[in-house]
């Protein structure tokens, strides 16, 4: 038993190392997306990205600020870095220049492109609505706050910051003139070249107020969900010509290589949502419709710490509709919400606080009343406990598989009560598999019940992959949100 214990935690410690150091990967062919989980477990896991950012999704939030970037303006006597690594064009930034109104200073690192080819300008990695634009250009930010460089940042729940502007062929573009003219010189993978500081700021479009924002991964190997990604509402323009000396110049391989394989269509495709919403600081016009439930914040905190601590015979005895307010309102984008509410709902992220993984058991990993633990999660941390859930065998399904298991509820609570996803059904029953067995089982049973009043409810439950283990766990995130009761659905926006 012990040597099985070894090997199977040996084999785990490869496969989190392999993901470190960046073993080989593609867009397309053997080593291609589909294929990233077989050495990046996280890439086949949840909330990851991108995402189509369908109208369904979004979610007006007032709290939403312009986005502040402070020493974006470079000088030129600055120099910077232009790569190519053989998956993107990157440049280098200075970690003095930094985004200044999020939670904590996010300081710049990087910023690189993904684009279509000549023949297929379509390759941007976020869409709209299903609209591929042409290219999209990221500028990566690590947490400087808490984290002194990106790569101590990059496994961290609240690690990194992106911005992402969408690119559209049109106008000549005189920002990007500032590094294309050296594209040249970096042909072939691993080349670099020096470059002179230009403002950065002019890359970037010029409403910085609007835009849409939610919780998500890098969309490269590691594939770490450790991003909070904002991509701004309008896109930019590059030229015809600037585009095809983009899309056709680089190569993904060494120069030293016989057959040189051409750098272009470096985009991963959509992802699942996993119950996330999208939220927007614009509320009119495109997209913005459909009802939206309005729930004061302590009152979906009442919601989460009933369930980590309350009473859960109580609430099952009760009915959960007794947990949502007997005034909710339902509002339509553009209408005005009651007055009395503004106060509550005015100030939603102050009120809350997040919880984030630590190295806790499963009973024990909640601190305080609401049961939030201190800790910030580093994603490769996990392998003891995924070690713990896999049993005689070890394959690559089972691992990915495991990861969403252990690592889907905590960031959908997360997430949750950052206004930033909808509570799913396998959340709940994560929490209530910590939770006194009897008063868990009879809150199930009053959900399943729930459940088999609704119509086709079987159908969906199939679908959707929900199911509990006898030890209380959940499975698969579901494809489909399944919601079976609207007390899962408490959001709280304002107009």
């Amino acid at each position: 038993m012990l040597s099985q214990t070894f090997s199977l935690s040996a084999v785990l410690q490869l496969t989190f190392i392999s993901a470190l150091r960046g073993d080989k990967w593609t867009y397309n062919g053997s080593e291609g997306e589909h294929h990233w989980p077989k050495h990046f477990p996280y890439c086949g896991g949840t909330f990851q990205s991108p995402i189509d950012i369908s109208s369904g999704l979004l979610r007006f939030d007032p709290t939403l600020r312009p986005i502040e970037v402070q020493n974006y303006n470079l000088s030129p006597i600055e120099q910077l870095t232009l790569g190519n690594n053989g998956h993107s064009m990157q440049i280098s930034l200075p970690s003095k220049m930094f985004i200044s109104n999020l939670r904590h200073r996010y300081s710049a690192a990087q910023l690189h492109f993904h684009w279509g080819s000549s023949g297929q300008p379509t390759g941007s990695e976020h869409t709209v609505n299903r609209k591929q634009y042409a290219a999209e250009m990221h500028v990566v930010h690590y947490n400087s706050d808490k984290y002194p460089n990106i790569s101590m940042a990059v496994d961290k729940s609240d690690g990194l910051a992106v911005l992402g502007v969408l690119i559209e062929v049109g106008e000549f573009n005189p920002a990007f003139e500032h590094f294309l003219k050296f594209i040249s010189g970096i042909k072939y993978r691993d080349q670099k070249v020096q470059l002179p500081g230009f403002n950065i700021r002019a890359l970037l479009p010029t409403r910085l107020d609007e835009y849409y924002r939610y919780d998500g991964s890098l969309t490269t190997p590691p594939c770490y969900p450790s991003v909070l990604w904002t991509i701004f509402r309008d896109h930019v323009t590059v030229s015809q010509k600037q585009f095809l000396g983009l899309a056709t110049a680089l190569y993904a391989s060494y120069p030293q290589e016989s057959a040189h394989t051409p750098l272009h269509s470096n985009f991963r495709k959509p992802q699942l949502v996993d119950s996330r919403v999208v939220l927007v600081s614009f509320k009119e016009g495109r997209g913005l419709h459909g009802t939206l439930t309005v729930l004061p914040p302590f009152k979906r905190k009442q919601v989460v710490q009933q369930l980590l601590v309350g009473d859960l015979a109580d609430l099952a005895d009760e009915g959960l509709y007794q947990l949502l307010p007997s005034n909710t309102q339902k509002l339509r984008a553009g209408e005005r919400e009651n007055p009395d509410d503004r106060q509550s709902l005015a100030r939603p992220k102050q009120q809350i606080v997040n919880p984030f993984f630590g190295k806790k058991s499963q009973t024990n990993r909640y601190v305080g009343k609401l049961g939030l633990a201190a800790n910030t999660l580093c994603y490769a941390s996990l392998e003891h406990r995924v070690f713990h859930r896999l049993k005689q065998t070890h394959n690559e399904n089972q691992l990915i598989q495991t990861l969403r298991d252990e690592v889907y509820p905590e960031l959908n609570l997360k997430s949750y009560l950052d206004c930033k996803s909808d509570l799913a059904l396998p959340t709940i029953r994560n929490i209530l598999s910590g939770r006194p067995t009897d008063e868990a089982s009879e809150l199930d049973r009053s959900l399943t019940k729930a459940l088999r009043h609704r119509r086709k409810t079987s159908t969906a439950i199939k679908k959707s992959g929900i199911m509990t283990n006898p030890g209380g766990s959940s499975t698969a995130v579901p494809e489909k949100r399944v919601y079976p009761h609207p007390w899962l659905l408490p959001m709280e926006w304002e107009d």
